[in-house]
């Protein structure tokens, strides 16, 4: 199995940041602007680009500290069976945002795209989260002219 994984720091308290994680409007401030059914454990969130997209059950929620998905469905294909884990530590005057997305059958370009567009997308988060202005979908960076 194979795994993406980031950390960045986030000036911001970890009740800040986790809100961003767990409700539509703190995800559409950073991923994509069309999100639906974030909740408690067991909820399907659904992350929309341009019509289409994956689904994750919430799978854990420790306030302030962890937010784990699983993700549900066939969009990705690649992404089948995969998880993502947000860990928050306070260290000083920041946050950090331990970020995973596991259990990757392969290693391959499409992982290697997905592991550049999260880092992109965790830089989003904090910007959201630090300034009120991430760059959700579809005005997200682009990392290829594809």
């Amino acid at each position: 199995m194979f795994e993406i994984n980031h950390r960045v720091g986030i000036d911001a308290s970890p009740a800040k940041i986790y809100s961003a994680l767990t409700t539509d409007d703190g995800l559409a401030l950073w991923w994509t602007n069309d999100i639906s059914g974030a909740g408690d454990v067991g909820s399907t969130i659904k992350f929309r680009f341009n019509g289409a997209g994956p689904d994750f059950v919430v799978t854990e929620l420790i306030p302030n500290k962890a937010v784990r998905w699983q993700h549900s469905g066939h969009v990705p294909e690649s992404w089948m069976g995969t998880e993502i884990l947000f860990q928050l530590q306070v260290d000083g005057q920041q946050t950090f945002v331990r970020f995973t997305h596991s259990n990757w059958q392969e290693s391959t370009d499409f992982m290697a795209h997905y592991s550049t567009k999260w880092a992109v997308f965790l830089i989003s988060l904090k910007d959201a989260v630090e300034t009120n202005q991430g760059r959700p979908f579809p005005n997200d960076i682009q990392i290829d002219h594809s």
